[in-house]
């Protein structure tokens, strides 16, 4: 049988590469979309679904999970949440209010609302899998990133919950902790860097393809380290 996996932020350097991977294994995909010039990443496929959500509006974030829902032939299986953001700054005292709390509305309101609205769908097909993005530096702190580092340890925090609550109902959620992810828009920010040590998009859609899949049955409430090698 088909099944159906939605993936947020499924239009981006990560996430056309995560999209990409579960197409050729088999998925029927549905990755919502605000920027339209970045569907141009994604294949072409009869299984992929496309359509225009704010991932930050309850309602909105109500109507993907509906529309993933919709063909009965393939049940929603899994939701892949990969929308957020990181941001560099001054160490807390200098840092307002505001952007603390910005990041963690980019890093954490995406992911809870599509985990809410998924997560009965999965227990009607029988169980499935959330998968969210934390960081190593959620366990790794460095100075000048307060509240990414913060945001992203409450992703992990908010995964392990799911993980508790949804054991009996079949359903697994786990957390990717990559590095810095070797993408378009990681090389602009960072044009001096070396990039040693930076993870590939297609490793990390490598390890969320298994996560998504019946091989990772066993596994639940885990922290995986993408950080790449070399």
């Amino acid at each position: 049988m088909a099944q159906t996996v939605i993936v947020s932020g499924g239009t981006g350097g990560l996430g056309s590469a995560v999209t990409r991977r579960l197409l050729d294994d088999g998925w029927r995909v549905v990755v919502p979309w605000v920027v339209e010039s970045e569907l141009s990443r994604l294949p072409e496929s009869d299984a992929l679904v496309t359509l225009e959500a704010d991932l930050f509006d309850e309602s909105s974030v109500a109507e993907v999970v509906s529309v993933a829902a919709a063909d009965t032939s393939a049940p929603v299986r899994a939701a892949v949440n990969l929308v957020g953001g990181f941001a560099m700054g001054e160490r807390v005292h200098a840092t307002p209010i505001g952007e603390f709390e910005r990041l963690l509305q980019l890093n954490l309101r995406p992911l809870y609302l599509l985990s809410a609205a998924a997560i009965p769908k999965l227990i009607e097909a029988g169980g499935g899998s959330v998968v969210g993005v934390s960081a190593k530096a959620a366990f790794a702190p460095f100075s000048g990133a307060a509240g990414y580092i913060t945001s992203k340890a409450a992703v992990w925090a908010f995964i392990s919950a799911l993980a508790a609550e949804y054991k009996d109902d079949g359903i697994r959620a786990n957390a990717i902790l990559p590095s810095v992810i070797d993408t378009p828009g990681n090389r602009e920010s960072q044009p001096d860097s070396s990039r040693k040590g930076w993870v590939s998009p297609e490793s990390i859609a490598e390890t969320i393809a298994f996560l998504v899949s019946d091989a990772s049955a066993a596994v639940t409430g885990a922290q995986v380290p993408v950080p790449g090698v070399g």
